[in-house]
């Protein structure tokens, strides 16, 4: 009961903040430490990439193949379940149940830990029958096997560390998971050059040593984070021995995590249909294509910093029935995602050299990248609309809505690639469908935000199952 009640009281000294405090400025201040985090996040594929680079033009190759495959682990871990972690605990802190926030920080690390098990036992036996599917054969297949083994093998680190790093941003407190995020990245650029490359005291692994890298760097973030929450410096302790694990602690985080897991996979579907596509054009046009899509890649991680502030503060919105402010917050979130988003697209889509200009030379490569920006960049707003408002609506409990929206992005481009196709439309009309889907997602989330109907499900009430005779006497002292 000690530990409940200490846990208690931070909770209730920061609750009037996330619940009272202006909205712009607050979510601001949450989502800077992340946007940080997230560009220095972004700096490790560059650096990762000239690793490859430099090793040659097959681990180059490997580690493409690989690439889509990682960034679902990211976003399944960190943005689906990890949404599902925070939003579950927010609800019952703003509930003023710091006890059940406790459990269900302890039932997100299972989850989190069988997840990364379930990641290696499917990559390590069927990944070449994937890796096979997306293209790849001869060395390069095996380049990319050994990558994605050593990469894989430790799923469970990268779980676990954004699982916690998911709980304690449940709590409010986004500094503590972004600077592990800042440590993560910095260990991982010097271990994965050191040991692929032979650099200092390393021996020069190859393709190997950049994935030992990326492990070894979660490793540390994910033992950081634990400590942390096992200390009892967080607004929450992780307290084992409190209780048994109960399946409704599990739904209630699986409930949206299980559902929001659906948005990545069909994100890396819609980029690997957008590939072949373009690919029918000529490597001059696929080269473009990928020019300008990362500039979409890199608008990712902004948004992203966004989306996760708002998940706490609607949660503990939700959680206290303040219904109007969590929608508040939402479309604030949303405005500023698509200020953000918009504006970086509208630049680049007038004077679209700025961007492309940086990677190449080649004129027929920059004119198709141009082309692309001209035609997608208009809509770069809506995709950060629905981008930020799906993590909104993990806050709530509400997440089919945006998912159902991004499932209709995956439409449009299906159902309209395979009209271009049919009829030998030039690439600038598939570029023009990129924009058109960008379109109907930020559209369609956020009428789905609009007309769901967002209530307090993370309350829970004195004698349902699962909350303990301890925890109500707990709730009844504060």
């Amino acid at each position: 009961m000690t530990n409940a009640v200490s846990a208690a009281g931070p909770v209730a000294k920061s609750k009037p903040d996330l619940l009272t405090a202006p909205i712009l400025p607050m979510l601001l201040r949450l989502a800077l430490p992340n946007v940080a985090a997230m560009l220095v996040t972004a700096l490790v594929a560059i650096a990762e990439t000239v690793y490859m680079g430099l090793l040659g033009t097959t681990p180059l190759a490997a580690m493409a193949l690989v690439f889509p495959m990682a960034m679902l682990t990211q976003m399944m871990s960190a943005g689906a379940m990890g949404g599902g972690v925070s939003s579950a605990i927010s609800r019952a802190l703003g509930a003023g149940d710091a006890t059940r926030a406790q459990m269900l920080a302890l039932h997100a690390v299972v989850i989190g830990a069988c997840a990364g098990l379930a990641f290696t036992a499917f990559f390590l036996m069927l990944g070449p029958a994937i890796f096979g599917l997306l293209g790849g054969s001869g060395r390069v297949l095996d380049q990319a096997l050994i990558y994605s083994n050593m990469l894989f093998a430790g799923a469970i680190a990268i779980w676990l560390c954004n699982t916690l790093a998911s709980i304690v941003r449940g709590t409010g407190n986004m500094q503590v998971p972004s600077l592990t995020l800042l440590l993560v990245a910095a260990i991982q650029i010097a271990l994965g050059g050191g040991l692929s490359l032979g650099l200092g005291p390393f021996p020069r692994t190859g393709i190997i040593g950049v994935a030992a890298g990326q492990i070894i760097a979660y490793v540390a973030g994910a033992l950081f984070l634990l400590w942390f929450l096992l200390s009892g410096r967080a607004r929450i302790t992780l307290a084992p021995e409190r209780g048994s694990l109960r399946r409704e602690m599990f739904l209630d985080i699986l409930k949206v995590g299980a559902v929001a897991a659906f948005s990545p996979l069909q994100a890396v579907l819609t980029v690997l249909i957008l590939t072949g596509l373009v690919a029918g054009f000529g490597t001059e046009a696929l080269a473009g294509y990928g020019i300008g899509a990362r500039l979409e890649f890199l608008l990712v991680p902004i948004v992203f910093a966004l989306g996760v502030a708002c998940v706490p503060m609607v949660g503990m919105a939700i959680g206290a029935g303040d219904v109007a402010r969590a929608r508040s917050v939402a479309w604030m979130g949303g405005l500023v995602s698509v200020a953000t988003a918009g504006a970086i697209g509208l630049v680049v889509a007038v004077v679209p050299d700025l961007w492309s200009g940086l990677f190449t030379t080649d004129a027929g490569v920059r004119a198709s990248a141009n082309l692309y920006l001209r035609w997608a960049g208009p809509c770069f707003g809506f995709f950060g609309l629905g981008l930020c408002l799906y993590f909104a609506s993990q806050g709530a409990g509400r997440v089919v809505g945006p998912v159902l929206a991004s499932t209709l992005r995956l439409m449009v481009i299906a159902a309209g690639g395979l009209l271009l196709s049919v009829t030998g439309a030039p690439a600038w009309g598939l570029f023009a469908l990129v924009g058109l889907s960008m379109l109907a997602y930020g559209l369609g989330t956020a009428g789905a935000v609009y007309v769901t109907a967002w209530g307090a499900t993370g309350r829970q009430k004195p004698r349902q199952r699962g909350t303990s005779r301890r925890a109500a006497r707990t709730r009844a002292a504060r």
